[in-house]
């Protein structure tokens, strides 16, 4: 067995999901601190909005996205700043679509690690006088680490396991595109049991790990809350 054809697939999707899971961090702390602090009416249809991949089709999803990224929409008008024709059918457009279908799962966890967290802390700070910025980064920042844990790890798992998404935007090109789900689809596909069964069974350990981290995370937050 070639272990370097197999080991191509699994360092790109450690980079797509790394990169991601950074950007939404980044991305999606302050929607989430909005979301749990605004009090506009309109709130819950942006975060109806950013919760749409739960429910939405992943080829839905990827065929407007794929539309956005392409030559006639953002991809046509951006690609070209870095160094890129479309952000179709590219790396950078894999990073972009994937902050798109992972975005609810980093960012509902903040947000209720933000509203766990209640206004009385947040209260305490003001009377000391501490400025909001430095309320945000010494009070609500620690309080909500769990939920930075877990939105961190969900985020990056539910990336490494995208496929229709990916497929759509990125389709099948090896070192550039071709992610774990999809090469475990072009194995099934070419009859390379032995390759798929490799891969798919990496995967099948990963999501148990997960799986069991998250819930662990989940019990140690309502240890912390007794």
């Amino acid at each position: 067995m070639d272990w370097s054809e197999l080991w191509s697939p699994i360092r790109l999707t450690l980079e797509l999901a790394t990169l991601t899971t950074l950007l939404l961090l980044v991305i999606g702390t302050p929607i989430a601190w909005w979301l749990s602090r605004s009090r506009v009416w309109w709130k819950e249809a942006v975060a109806a909005v950013v919760a749409l991949p739960l429910v939405l089709p992943p080829t839905v999803l990827g065929f407007y996205l794929l539309i956005a990224l392409g030559p006639s929409g953002l991809g046509g008008w951006f690609g070209p700043l870095f160094g890129l024709r479309t952000f179709a059918f590219s790396f950078p457009g894999l990073v972009l679509g994937s902050v798109v279908y992972s975005m609810p799962f980093v960012v509902q966890p903040i947000r209720n690690a933000f509203e766990a967290a209640g206004e009385r802390p947040w209260e305490v700070a003001a009377t000391l006088r501490a400025s909001p910025w430095d309320r945000f980064w010494s009070v609500a920042v620690p309080l909500a680490r769990p939920g930075f844990l877990t939105g961190a790890v969900l985020g990056f798992s539910h990336t490494v396991g995208e496929f229709g998404v990916i497929l759509m935007i990125g389709g099948n090109i090896p070192g550039t595109t071709k992610v774990l789900s999809v090469a475990i689809y072009d194995y099934v596909e070419t009859l390379q049991w032995q390759k798929a069964h490799v891969l798919a069974l990496g995967m099948l350990v990963f999501s148990f790990l997960v799986i069991f981290s998250v819930s662990l995370l989940e019990r140690r937050r309502v240890e912390a809350r007794r």
